[in-house]
């Protein structure tokens, strides 16, 4: 398993804390392009919705082999519930099964098409093998649906894949149109923060990570930034501290592989 590889697990990991199966059943207009997509969401069958949220739990605490039981017993129930088939994507990308995965999210949207966080996920999936082009695609269909009740996560995530894309200016349009919905959504803090990191604006990068902080705590992105930020403004203790965050709450992480080993040139696009 190579550095990119070992990321992914990490990166799945903190995803699934974003992940809201009640938000699925969005509300659709009737008679809208939404209708069909509701009914498919909104199961009649209590037992797939259960089993799809014990699945998300599961998997949430690594049991991966619990959680895919879990999705069976939901697809056995529904076999066109598409919110199981957006976890089983969520549970194979973990694995790294990644044309399970794929097989799984298309089959979400393709009985929803209109399907927000299924976009969103997708998208997620889709940078994480560095389909740039087709990640920003969905993530647009995601927050481009006046329904989704979260469209600032499918923006903050666009403008992470757009900085890991290496385009610096679409990562900063995008995150700050995230802020314009949520003002301290903390993953698009983070993306801003690195730009300033990059073009050398040490203060405004602390600050815009402090804000971050101040939201929950920082994920691995965040603390391994943090480390840089402050290694570079000779603020060791500091260094040290958010160091022991990122090796204690993501001890399986790329980015804590990287501090180990004292990479510290290493950007969190893998570069």
């Amino acid at each position: 398993m190579d550095e990119f590889d070992t990321m992914k697990i990490s990166r799945w990991l903190v995803l699934i804390l974003g992940l809201s199966l009640g938000a699925c059943a969005q509300t659709s207009v009737r008679g809208g392009p939404e209708a069909k997509d509701s009914e498919v969401l909104e199961s009649s069958n209590s037992r797939a919705r259960v089993h799809t949220e014990l699945a998300a739990q599961y998997y949430s605490r690594r049991q991966y082999a619990v959680a895919m039981q879990e999705l069976r017993e939901a697809l056995q129930a529904d076999g066109a519930y598409a919110p199981a088939y957006n976890m089983l994507g969520l549970l194979h990308g973990a694995l790294l099964e990644t044309k399970e995965a794929e097989a799984n999210f298309s089959r979400a949207l393709d009985l929803a098409p209109h399907y927000s966080e299924a976009h969103n996920n997708f998208g997620y999936f889709l940078c994480s093998q560095r389909r740039y082009a087709d990640a920003l695609s969905h993530f647009e269909r995601a927050w481009a649906n006046p329904l989704y009740a979260t469209p600032e996560k499918a923006l903050a995530n666009a403008g992470q894949c757009a900085l890991r894309s290496g385009n610096l200016v679409e990562a900063e349009r995008l995150s700050k149109r995230a802020l314009v919905r949520a003002p301290n959504q903390s993953q698009a803090l983070e993306t801003l923060a690195d730009i300033q990191f990059r073009q050398g604006n040490t203060a405004m990068a602390h600050s815009l990570l402090n804000q971050a902080d101040g939201q929950g705590g920082l994920d691995a992105v965040g603390l391994w930034l943090a480390v840089r930020v402050e290694r570079r403004a000779g603020n060791r203790e500091t260094e040290a501290e958010y160091g022991a965050q990122l090796r204690r709450r993501y001890p399986e992480s790329q980015e804590t592989a990287w501090l180990l080993s004292g990479q510290f040139d290493k950007q969190g696009d893998g570069q």
